[in-house]
């Protein structure tokens, strides 16, 4: 299926990103220190918006926490879910023809 194939090159994508994060910066370093060389602005801009507009355990129990995390730990999760749903939709191995049965 064309589906399979557009998650295993994603998969592919992001597990090589993550790599890369861990290879290129040291592997403790935390996402949001991360984000933080990219844009000095995301954090605080990311926190008001989360804070205004979805309920306020979003930012103390979902935000803040996946922020402190290893910054190639993200990209990693992404690609192994996305590789889960690469081999779902696969769908069986081998002949796509009718199995033959044992005359007997």
């Amino acid at each position: 299926m064309i589906i399979a194939r557009i998650l295993s090159v994603l998969a592919a994508i992001f597990l090589v990103s993550a790599f890369a994060v861990a290879s290129i910066w040291p592997p403790d370093m935390q996402l949001k220190t991360l984000v933080a060389m990219a844009d000095p602005n995301f954090v605080p801009a990311f926190q008001s918006f989360v804070t205004g507009n979805l309920p306020p355990w979003a930012w103390t129990d979902l935000a803040w926490p996946l922020l402190q995390r290893p910054a190639w730990l993200l990209p990693t999760a992404i690609g192994l879910i996305l590789f889960g749903g690469a081999i779902s939709l696969s769908g069986p191995k081998g002949s796509r023809t009718r199995p033959r049965r044992w005359r007997g």
